[in-house]
């Protein structure tokens, strides 16, 4: 007479008590765990973007075409400069430059005619303490390009200068 509930006893009856149920990490190991994972990948991939379409609605492309059409590019031709660059000695070396600025806005051109005085002074004041071995190579260029963008720049504040394009530049 024995219930159903005793595990009998040997060997055997040990195997038969450990098949009935898995323990809790077992649970925890093989079911709970890879829902987590594969519930997190799903999460990360959704807010990554991964499911997003790649269809781009109308509206989208109608806002792309009206701002490509009302970017006016203007360029404003500046004086051409004359300036003895600095050398040691008895040698005299000359720079003679062609800048244009490109602006987003023709509007302001009459703003910055007015300040032109202004601008060409700090153009004059930088370039007269340039050596000719400034200006050597792109590298030189590329320094006295972005060195005049960032005066022309200060000098017209609100107005804001895009790019300094070189026409033409001799050093004798």
């Amino acid at each position: 007479m024995s219930d159903e509930n005793e595990a009998p006893e040997g060997e055997d009856g040990e195997e038969k008590v450990k098949k009935k149920g898995l323990s809790g990490k077992a649970l925890i190991l093989f079911i709970v765990l890879p829902i987590l994972l594969i519930g997190g990948g799903v999460g990360g991939a959704f807010f990554a973007g991964v499911f997003d379409s790649e269809e781009t609605t109308e509206e989208v492309v109608e806002e792309e075409v009206v701002e490509e059409v009302d970017k006016v590019v203007v360029f404003y031709d500046m004086p051409e400069l004359l300036v003895n660059l600095s050398v040691s000695g008895n040698k005299t070396a000359f720079l003679k430059l062609g800048v244009s600025l490109e602006l987003d806005d023709e509007t302001v051109l009459p703003e910055l005619e007015k300040l032109l005085p202004r601008v060409m002074d700090n153009f004059q004041v930088y370039l007269r303490e340039l050596r000719p071995s400034d200006l050597q190579g792109s590298a030189g260029i590329y320094r006295l390009k972005e060195e005049l963008l960032y005066r022309i720049n200060s000098s017209v504040k609100p107005i804001q200068v895009k790019d300094v394009l070189f026409k033409e530049m001799l050093v004798q």
